[in-house]
């Protein structure tokens, strides 16, 4: 008798510690999941800030409507770990604003659809975080909008220079400058650049065309002339690169205080050396992007510097990128720092054939630096990826970039079927040519920079 006992207090015991376990373990399955209850805590915590009216989505996942009405499809894009986006390898590299679902979360968005996708307590909502309007950062100080253009019906990609002027009564700083495409989403990519004029030397920045067509003007000094950008006597201003870019999902970085940022001058004008729209459907529609503008109190202390591997960059394409029809082919791009650099942000570049890209240092004493690798390259999600602290990268160090393209049929991107010889036609961005590119923003190395945290 006292045996069995025993036996009976034991499993007693494993019962309450395995209720005890299920109660406690955020981690457990609910018994039926409900979207106010276990589904909108995941969409607002990693999908609302693109998917909300004003977002960069073309649809929203605010409400229980707008979720029920997606729910097989959220179901297989997350299961799938196509969203939220985010094509870095976190086991590789971790980076700042790095969206990534648990394993728990997406069982749980699996078993709401399984659970008829039902809507639960309307009181157990939880509130909506409050996003920006207009933005992905924040309230701006000021706003210059783009003048708005028209693309028509089936329009093949569009490539566009564009001047954004301005002037202040002082020279003034900025912390930020945020490129915000307008409402139908139709941009692709920005690179902008800053043009900085001497005050009397430029009576009016206002004065001609805002917008260029690379296409039909094909040398860059008439298009620069259209666009009124020499001095009044002829000579050019001085021009700041890489000041306002865009890429879909990207998220402008905010860097500590007296890190990065920008002093406008008086008298300017920002030059968008390289709009592109990609291909459009039977609808005319309008662009109506705009730029923000985030002020800051102080100049820039360290202002970023930058460099890129591969195309048109410090470092070749080796072998070549002559990607030939029905094949896989690596690349790869190697320089060596020629002093110690703190890195902070990185932006990998490839277009419609690219199948994977990874980069990381190789220290002097044969130590390895991660940077980044994304397995699989996803055309339309191209970030700048900012560390969570900067990363010293040793004097004589060799930064390589590693990537593979895929020319072969089974490469859903592939843009020509059958394949063909696609190359990288000098820098084209052309989503049809290629590209091969690692961009760093970096700043010369300080001790302790390693320690500096950049999560905003």
């Amino acid at each position: 008798m006292r045996l069995k006992k025993k036996k009976n207090n034991s499993l007693a015991l494993l019962i309450f510690t395995l209720l005890i376990s299920s109660c406690t373990n955020k981690d457990a399955m609910p018994y039926k999941v409900t979207f106010t209850e276990h589904v909108a805590p995941i969409l607002y915590k990693n999908c609302t800030i693109c998917h909300r009216p004003g977002g960069t989505a073309h649809f929203s996942l605010i409400t229980y409507s707008d979720a029920r009405s997606n729910a097989a499809s959220i179901a297989y894009v997350t299961k799938e770990r196509m969203m939220p986006p985010w094509p870095a390898d976190p086991h590789y590299t971790e980076f700042v604003g790095q969206r990534l679902l648990s394993e728990h979360d997406i069982s749980i968005l699996q078993k709401w659809v399984i659970d008829s996708a039902t809507e639960g307590p309307k009181d157990k909502l939880v509130p909506l975080p409050a996003f920006p309007i207009g933005s992905l950062i924040g309230t701006p100080d000021m706003r210059i909008p783009l003048q708005p253009y028209l693309l028509k019906p089936y329009s093949s990609d569009k490539f566009l220079l564009i001047k954004v002027p301005f002037q202040f009564p002082n020279d003034t700083f900025a912390a930020l400058i945020e490129f915000m495409p307008g409402r139908n989403n139709v941009v692709h990519h920005v690179n902008g650049d800053m043009v900085k004029y001497d005050f009397d030397k430029k009576s009016n920045v206002f004065a001609g065309e805002r917008i260029v067509d690379m296409v039909e003007d094909s040398t860059i000094i008439l298009a620069f002339q259209k666009l009124g950008l020499p001095n009044d006597d002829g000579s050019y201003p001085t021009l700041q690169k890489s000041v306002v870019n865009y890429l879909p999902g990207v998220s402008g970085q905010l860097y500590p205080d007296g890190i990065g940022g920008y002093k406008l001058p008086r008298k300017g004008a920002f030059l968008l050396n390289d709009l592109h729209y990609g291909f459009t459907g039977k609808d005319s529609l309008i662009d109506s992007s705009y730029i923000n503008i985030f002020f800051a109190k102080t100049p820039p202390g360290r202002p970023l510097k930058e460099f890129q591997l591969g195309t048109l960059g410090v470092s070749p394409v080796e072998p070549d990128m002559f990607i030939q029809p029905n094949t896989l082919k690596p690349v790869s791009s190697r320089f060596i720092v020629p002093a110690d650099i703190s890195i902070l942000t990185i932006n990998p570049h490839m277009h419609l054939l690219g199948k994977s890209f990874k980069a990381y240092a190789l220290k002097p004493d044969g130590d390895t630096i991660r940077l980044i690798s994304i397995p699989r390259w996803d055309f339309n999600w191209q970030y700048f990826y900012t560390f969570k602290k900067m990363v010293k990268i040793p004097k004589g160090s060799t930064i390589v970039a590693e990537g593979v393209y895929d020319n072969t049929k089974k490469n859903i991107n592939n843009p020509f079927s059958p394949p063909r010889l696609v190359r990288d036609q000098n820098g084209s961005m052309r989503s049809t040519d290629e590209m091969f590119q690692f961009i760093i923003s970096y700043l010369p190395y300080r001790e302790g920079d390693e320690n500096i945290s950049l999560e905003r």
